[in-house]
Parts: C-alpha cells; sequence; structure tokens
C-alpha cells in the first residue's frame, strides 16, 4: 500500500519564457567572490524545488546571455510528486519572480535531452528603425536611427542560409568541435508600430543550432548591409573568410529574443 501512495519520478518538459533585461543571462554562475548572480536557471531551479519539495536540476536547451529574452526556452527536470501536471504550471509560476513565466509542463519521455534533443531553433532580433529613442522600449530592441534598406539586408541574409563554417560569425569564448551549423531561414523585415510612430527591423534566424554570439554578429552585419555598408558579396566573403574580423559587429543583448526551440 505504501508504495503505490508513493508518486515515481517523471521526467518534466517546460516551455519558459522571461525578460532578461535583469538576469545575468540563463546559466547558474557565481563571481570571484563566490556570490551567486540572479540568473534564469538559479530562479527557475529554486522555485522548482520549492514547488515539488525536493532537490531537481533544471536543464535549458539555450544557454541565453545576460540581457537575451525568451518566449519559448525549453527545459527538463526530474521528480517525484502528487502534484497533477495540469497544475505544475500555476503551482511554479506562483513562485516565480514577475519577470519569469513557466507557460508550459508536460510529462516527458524519460529519454527526453533539452540540448541534445533539440532539432532546430528560432530567434528574432528586434530594431527599433527611427530617429528618436525607444525610451518605452529600450530593454527590448536594439536603436539603429540610420534608414535600413530591407531589400538589402535580405540579400545579404541569403547567403547565409544553408549549411556552413560559422567561424566569421562566432565570438571568442565559446570553443565547440565544429563550427559548422545549418540556417534553416534568415530574412529581415518591417514591423510598422502605430503606437510609437516608429518602424522595427525584425531580422529572424532559424536553424539547427548557433555559436556563441552568432545571431547577434548575424544582425551586426545586415545592419552594416542596410544601411549601405556592406552588400551580399561582402557577406559571402566573409562567411568563406572564416575570421571573425571579417563579419560585422555583435549588436547588444536586448533586442535578442529566443522565439522556439523544435525537436521533431
Amino acid at each position: 500500500m505504501q508504495e503505490q501512495d508513493t508518486p515515481r519520478f517523471e521526467r518534466y518538459r517546460m516551455t519558459l519564457a522571461y525578460d532578461g533585461t535583469a538576469f545575468h543571462g540563463w546559466q547558474k554562475q557565481r563571481t570571484a567572490e563566490g556570490v551567486w548572480l540572479r540568473t534564469v536557471q538559479g530562479v527557475v531551479e529554486e522555485a522548482v524545488c520549492r514547488t515539488v519539495a525536493q532537490p531537481v536540476q533544471v536543464v535549458g536547451a539555450s544557454r541565453t546571455d545576460a540581457g537575451v529574452h525568451a518566449l519559448g526556452q525549453v527545459a527538463q527536470f526530474d521528480a517525484a510528486t502528487r502534484i497533477p501536471t495540469e497544475r505544475l504550471s500555476e503551482a511554479i509560476n506562483s513562485r516565480l519572480p514577475h519577470d519569469v513565466e513557466v507557460r508550459e509542463v508536460a510529462v516527458a519521455d524519460h529519454h527526453f535531452e533539452a540540448i541534445s534533443g533539440a532539432r532546430s531553433k528560432q530567434y528574432r532580433y528586434r530594431i527599433f528603425n527611427a530617429r528618436r529613442r525607444p525610451l518605452q522600449h529600450r530593454h527590448y530592441v536594439y536603436h539603429c536611427w540610420w534608414p535600413l534598406d530591407v531589400g538589402q539586408m535580405n540579400e545579404a541574409a541569403a547567403r547565409l542560409v544553408g549549411e556552413h563554417d560559422f567561424t566569421s560569425f562566432a565570438g571568442a569564448g565559446s570553443p565547440r568541435v565544429t563550427n559548422v551549423r545549418t540556417i534553416f531561414a534568415c530574412y529581415a523585415e518591417r514591423h510598422v508600430d502605430a503606437h510609437v510612430d516608429a518602424d522595427e527591423v525584425h531580422i529572424v534566424v532559424s536553424g539547427s543550432g548557433f555559436l556563441y554570439n552568432m545571431v547577434r554578429i548575424i544582425a551586426g552585419t545586415l545592419v552594416d548591409a542596410g544601411r549601405g555598408a556592406v552588400n551580399a558579396d561582402d557577406v559571402a566573403e566573409a562567411l568563406a573568410a572564416r575570421d571573425r574580423r571579417m563579419a560585422g559587429p555583435t549588436l547588444p543583448p536586448e533586442g535578442l529574443w529566443l522565439e522556439w526551440i523544435k525537436y521533431e
């Protein structure tokens, strides 16, 4: 009878959204003095532990940097709890700060791996393209006051689609076995926001995986193309060079949004 009352261990899959402004990124980390920094993984893990009343490790699919936002981060944890699965998101959210939300919790296959199982991800980089400042949106967009030619940006973006060595578009400090990645789609589109009387230009990139700062470097390169500093052939040459100095700047983190992660 006692065995029947004991809940079984399950692997849970969570979908999360967060405002990255006040976080030091996703990954748990501490200062040289041993003080834990405020990270998304840290606050989510604490909330889950309190909810299920046991120690758990929350593993996220994407290690977003400080200031980067997410609408569809995916994470996993293992736990044995009597709380019905359909009530777990509400229970965890009641213990989370205002800048994080668990959007869904579901029981996953025991072999589900949030990191290695991901097949594709999509990021969106938002650019506030106007002379005036984006005061109300400054934590969520990059401000570019130069007029941007979206057509030129898309010509350049098309050169990045496919399987390539993206060494020129990788930031230092994150060694990988290989810098080859596959980009499924890369394009720019203009959004008119009537509420702020200004345009946004969004750069959308989906792929099999991304190197450190890769999307922010792609965004910086396409902004250079949009303002006429480089053309599509220059971007193709930068890609072939496998030299970080050949690509554009790394744009700030606040414009970057992780939109979704797919596993099939």
